[in-house]
Parts: structure tokens; C-alpha cells; sequence
């Protein structure tokens, strides 16, 4: 007799004579050292499976690359383990598909607008319900899928950055703009309350002979200074 432990987040297949013979869940087992007994651990935590770097012609013909994730588990063991050799390399390749179905039929400019990608994950909602059913042939449960990052490549990439700091550089022009407008105006309110009030031209140039240090003197005339 041997004795095995399964985990929390685990069962453990029992094959014999290549037949499936039983199940075990969390706990210890005593169990007889058969040479025709197979036993086959699956993992029934949550994963996450990446489409990394995947270039997609858009419906305008342009180059953009996606970075795609599913996040999943295993629901049925007993399917995970016999109904595909590499349950995940399929879910890999399903996902790839629907990723390219849903970036595939949008123009570049669409994709770059908020409501774009609004949309893409929209529909990446919707065929997320494609790739359950599928997945779920493989005992396997997609809980999410989502598009990580999309981006544009080759000389488009440098144009729309170009672009972007021209938009920049238009706006930050355009509040210079806005500023000297504003002085403008303020000196031209001063320049007018100085012209209906001279007495306070004066008292201005008092304040501000005072300011630098100069002598102010009192003549019969007016004002005079000197440093």
C-alpha cells in the first residue's frame, strides 16, 4: 500500500488498464501499488492564457498588434485530461480567432476612438460565448476575455506620433496665445483707468519710483526723480 494526498485545488484521475476507474478529491488516500494504474493530477485553479504580439489587418488594411487574455480554469477533469492531447494549446488557437474576427472587421480609425474600443470589447463579450461553448468540450470554463493592449506598427507608428506631438505642440501654442491675449486686454483696462483718472497715473508713478529707490521730489510743476 502507498499513500497519496491530493490538494485543495486539486483531483487526481484514477486509470486502470487505460480505463477510467475512479476520481479522488482534496485529502489522503491509502491506495494499492498497481503497475497497470495510471493517476493524473489536474490543477483546477484559475489560469490565465496570453496572445501575445498577434498582428491583425484591420478592414482598411492596416498592421495593428494585439495582446489578448482569457482567464480560465478547469470544470471537468475527467474531459480536460481525454478529450484533447493539449487542451490548451486549442484554447490558444481559439482565442487567436477570436480576437482577429473581432479586431478584423474595424477600420484603423475606429479602433483608435474610445468608442472603438468600446466596441472591440463589446464583441469580445459576445465571443467570449463562442469560445465557452468550445472550451467547454475541454472541461474547460473561460471566466474573461479582454484585449490588453493594441497598438499600431512600422511607419504608421511614427506618423501617429508625429501627429500626436503636433497636437501638442498646436495646444500648448494656443494657450501662449490665450495668455498674451489676457495681458493684452488687462493692460489695456489699465491703460484706460489711468486716462479717466490721472491722479492715479501719478500716485502710480510715485509707487513705483518709491519701489526702486529712487528720490521722488516735489516740484511746482509736478513730479520730478532721481536715482
Amino acid at each position: 500500500m502507498a499513500k497519496i494526498t491530493v490538494q485543495a485545488h486539486e483531483q487526481v484521475l484514477v486509470y486502470r488498464d487505460g480505463v477510467f476507474e475512479s476520481q479522488l478529491e482534496p485529502g489522503r488516500y491509502a491506495v494499492r501499488q498497481v503497475r497497470r494504474t495510471r493517476r493524473e493530477r489536474v490543477d483546477l485553479r484559475i489560469r490565465q492564457l496570453a496572445v501575445s504580439g498577434q498582428e491583425i489587418f484591420t478592414a482598411d488594411g492596416v498592421t495593428v498588434r494585439v495582446t489578448a487574455v482569457a482567464r480560465w480554469k478547469v470544470a471537468d477533469a475527467r474531459a480536460f485530461v481525454e478529450k484533447a492531447e493539449n487542451p490548451e494549446d486549442l484554447l490558444h488557437v481559439a482565442l487567436q480567432l477570436e480576437v482577429r474576427d473581432a479586431i478584423g472587421h474595424r477600420e484603423m480609425d475606429e479602433l483608435l476612438r474610445p468608442e472603438g474600443r468600446a466596441a472591440v470589447a463589446a464583441a469580445l463579450g459576445q465571443a467570449s460565448s463562442n469560445l465557452r461553448a468550445a472550451a467547454t468540450e475541454l472541461g474547460i470554463t473561460v471566466l474573461e476575455v479582454a484585449v490588453r493592449d493594441l497598438g499600431v506598427v512600422g511607419e504608421l507608428r511614427t506618423a501617429l506620433a508625429e501627429t500626436a506631438l503636433e497636437r501638442q505642440r498646436g495646444r500648448a501654442a494656443l494657450e501662449r496665445a490665450r495668455g498674451e491675449a489676457a495681458a493684452l486686454r488687462s493692460l489695456a483696462n489699465s491703460a484706460k483707468v489711468l486716462d479717466d483718472h490721472p491722479a492715479l497715473a501719478t500716485l502710480r508713478l510715485v509707487q513705483v519710483a518709491a519701489d526702486s529707490g529712487a528720490t521722488v521730489v516735489l516740484t511746482p510743476d509736478g513730479l520730478a526723480s532721481r536715482g
